[in-house]
């Protein structure tokens, strides 16, 4: 096995170094070392420690000649001087001295044409067992002849020093495009592994192999038909995604090639509160011997564990190899797109139950990434808060929105038979506190026809605000769903909430319009005046 060459010092100045060991051996360490427990189904329970989810604000990105033109800084991608990095860097590796260490190869992207070889050092066995759940699994002839070409340390007990080091707190997250190395200090939450990785990919597919990146789930038919769920937490993604009669490619982060759909990863890191077998069984099921689960909470006495106790965090997990669900793709690989579905639980009760977008439109809705969560469960405050996030993964674009959005427009325009759907998995008849939220058997059956290509014959009217092209009629929907407006009791009331939706989208759209095209911007909706 060819080690990076940072690996080969590790390796060679830790007390023990564990290389590429199963998982069952990493769980006999992580017992040994108190990580955690194992839970009644025989899954590994693990707690994060102080950080139980991702820490946007301690994300940084080294501007050096590669990255100072290119990366979209503000916000998302925090400045970190070069030097800064190397200095880190160092105290890392020194950190790790003498230290019990373990050692995974790894590699990103089922399309070989883009395999992104990885080579993970964590400071914990636990972390460990994420690396090789969450990335693809090489084979053992692989190994032999496998160059990593990125780097992952990740060291939870190092603490950074920010007035030395350059970091918000002690905790910290870098990412050095020109090292290729994502270095992680003071979190022992896995999650920045994963999305450390997806952040690099976000970069390097789009702007070096043209490869549009994306933070969606996919899925494929009998008849090799590929299909992508675009959609924030809470509007049906995961659950329309899973299709007894489609197979899953995957559930998180995809690229679309000129040929092909690929999964970037070899595993899924799914949400666990209030997780039943009735609500989620292709998640519970997968709860076993071999899956890692992070920051639960067990029944008293037991070793069950209680998914509705969220007293760590709501924020538990379960990390698990994509081949103990039933019915995946082998490889995790699907032809380009038929269909493209933008989800939204629009808690306003303004979009259509389905609409088609234009490719302009769909650049638009892609940068917009719209959702809408209900205020709270104070008594009396029923007004619903839209959520945007560009690309639906604002926090992991190390470019600006406008680049994905425009690669995405170029393959809509380069594939004209491609469809894009604008899916309202939210309220019909009136916002939140007034309408009903969208039965799942209409919204199914609504994409069962997308898929079935059901509205190929089907006249269209058009969104006199969103301008977006609703079906008249579809297959097992009663067509008077398909119109919002004339779901509402009162279609002047319809308006006025549709003109705030609309002034909703154009006030967040401002922040990205300077880098987007006219041909995008012409898409905005367009609020009307009042009567």
């Amino acid at each position: 096995m060819k080690h990076h060459v940072l690996v080969e010092q590790i390796i060679s100045k830790a007390a023990t170094a564990h290389i590429q060991l199963s998982v069952e051996q990493l769980i006999e360490k992580a017992l040994l070392n108190k990580e955690g427990q194992i839970t009644d189904n025989g899954a590994f329970a693990a707690n994060t420690g102080e950080f139980t989810g991702r820490s946007p604000k301690d994300k940084f990105v080294v501007e050096d000649d590669q990255t100072k033109e290119v990366v979209w800084w503000g916000d998302v991608n925090n400045k970190i001087e070069s030097h800064k990095f190397e200095s880190l860097l160092t105290k890392v590796i020194n950190h790790l001295e003498n230290r019990e260490v373990f050692v995974r190869q790894s590699y990103a992207c089922a399309d070989d044409d883009y395999r992104l070889n990885i080579e993970v050092v964590t400071e914990t066995a636990y972390q460990n067992i994420f690396a090789n759940n969450l990335f693809l699994r090489p084979s053992s002839e692989d190994l032999t002849v496998q160059n990593p070409e990125w780097l992952i340390i990740a060291a939870p007990s190092f603490h950074a020093n920010p007035s030395v080091d350059g970091t918000r707190q002690h905790n910290f997250t870098m990412i050095d495009f020109t090292k290729k190395i994502i270095l992680i200090g003071g979190s022992g939450y896995t999650g920045e592994i994963k999305k450390g990785i997806f952040t690099v990919l976000n970069y390097v597919l789009p702007h070096q192999k043209k490869v549009l990146s994306m933070h969606c789930s996919a899925n494929i038919g009998l008849q090799n038909d590929t299909a992508i769920f675009f959609g924030l937490s809470g509007t049906g993604k995961t659950t329309l995604s899973a299709d007894p009669n489609r197979k899953l490619i995957g559930d998180d982060e995809h690229g679309w090639a000129n040929h092909s759909v690929f999964n970037f990863e070899g595993g899924c890191y799914a949400k666990c509160v209030d997780l039943s077998q009735e609500k989620e069984p292709q998640i519970w099921s997968a709860i076993k011997k071999g899956a890692l689960v992070e920051n639960v909470r067990f029944f008293t006495g037991t070793n069950q564990v209680d998914y509705s106790d969220i007293s760590i965090t709501e924020n538990t997990r379960v990390a698990y190899p994509i081949d103990f669900i039933e019915n995946i793709a082998c490889p995790s690989v699907g032809a380009i797109p038929e269909n493209i579905f933008f989800l939204t639980a629009d808690a306003f009760g303004v979009l259509p139950p389905i609409s088609k977008l234009t490719p302009n439109q769909a650049m638009y809705h892609f940068i917009s990434g719209y959702t809408a969560k209900v205020a709270g469960t104070e008594a009396g405050v029923t007004e619903p808060q839209a959520t945007f996030s560009a690309c639906f993964g604002k926090a992991f674009l190390p470019l600006h929105p406008a680049k994905y959005a425009e690669m995405l427009g170029q393959k809509l325009n380069s594939n004209p038979n491609i469809k894009v759907w604008l899916v309202n998995t939210g309220w019909n008849g009136g916002p939140y506190g007034v309408g009903a939220r969208m039965k799942l058997a209409y919204t199914r059956a609504m994409i069962t026809a997308a898929l079935e290509h059901k509205f190929d014959e089907v006249e269209f009217s058009t969104h006199s605000v969103f301008g977006v092209s609703m079906p008249l009629s579809c297959p097992n929907v009663p067509s008077e769903l398909l119109n919002p407006r004339n779901t509402w009791a009162d279609a002047l009331d319809y308006d006025n909430k549709a003109n705030h939706l609309a002034e909703l989208f154009n006030a967040n759209f401002n922040q990205y319009a300077d880098g987007c095209s006219q041909d995008i911007l012409s898409a905005a909706p367009k609020a009307q005046a009042s009567a």
